[in-house]
């Protein structure tokens, strides 16, 4: 079941216990952004696993990805989506994470 988040306490509860928060965060959106958009092989801890490997890295592709899902998931649900992909991969590789996963959570909420 897909649930709404609350960005704000999400944004403090990451800051408050370093990061830890964000790294659930990150991996239940990517799990709930696969389901929406219909892609079973877009899963968290995956993506999680990848970005460890690479040492960040992947959290650019990732920024990527999660836009293309997120405007698949718009255009499904006959929204006119806009295509954020880019601006996720400009702040993930500026290390804006946090930015993007309250604007991907922001337009995940907006679909449910």
């Amino acid at each position: 079941m897909i649930e709404q988040r609350n960005i704000a306490l999400c944004i403090i509860l990451s800051l408050v216990t370093c990061g830890l928060y964000g790294i659930y965060w990150f991996i239940v959106m990517t799990n709930d952004i696969g389901k929406i958009s219909g892609d079973p092989d877009f899963t968290g801890g995956k993506h999680f696993l990848l970005s460890i490997v690479t040492c960040g890295i992947w959290s650019i592709v990732w920024g990527y990805q999660v836009g293309k899902h997120i405007y698949e998931a718009q255009r499904q649900r006959g929204f006119q989506g806009t295509d954020n992909s880019t601006l996720y991969l400009i702040l993930c590789i500026f290390g804006f994470g946090i930015v993007t996963y309250a604007l991907a959570q922001n337009d995940v909420n907006k679909l449910l």
